[in-house]
């Protein structure tokens, strides 16, 4: 039996992740979201350390919702870590981001982003921009099965 697709949301704001696991559960019913607040965290939870070795409550992500602007380790440092990792290379990452700053986007690109969304002010718009990305990340694309990297 095959598993249910998994994201892992890589989010510092409390509030950004509360709206985007509310957003999610109006459109991607009963996809998990696991959420991690800083790029140190990711690392761990994606390396399957520490707290997050246990793969039966932190399944391996199928896509990954990442912050830029992070205490600790930020998104760029993150997704740049993720690009190095020849198990990970192939993990989708969507960067899910406030900053409008062109830099920003070219460099999340140069990096190895696979998508740069800019995080609605609308919960609507939220909710809408949550359902593309699962139509077509988890519906729509057929993804590499990266197993227990």
């Amino acid at each position: 039996m095959a598993r249910s697709p998994t994201i892992l949301l890589v989010e510092d704001d409390e509030n950004d992740a509360l709206l985007v696991r509310k957003a999610a559960q109006k459109t991607l019913a009963g996809i998990p979201i696991s959420c991690v607040s800083n790029g140190h965290e990711a690392v761990q939870y994606l390396k399957g350390e520490g707290i997050y070795a246990d793969r039966s409550k932190h399944p391996f992500p199928d896509i990954v919702l990442l912050d830029l602007k992070m205490p600790v380790m930020n998104g760029f440092e993150v997704l740049r870590w993720v690009r190095s990792q020849p198990k990970l290379k192939r993990l989708p990452i969507i960067i899910l981001t406030g900053s409008v700053h062109e830099t920003d986007t070219r460099t999340a690109y140069e990096e190895g982003a696979n998508s740069y969304l800019i995080k609605p002010a609308n919960f609507n718009e939220l909710v809408e921009t949550i359902k593309n990305v699962g139509d077509f990340w988890l519906t729509g694309t057929r993804l590499p099965n990266l197993g227990e990297a």
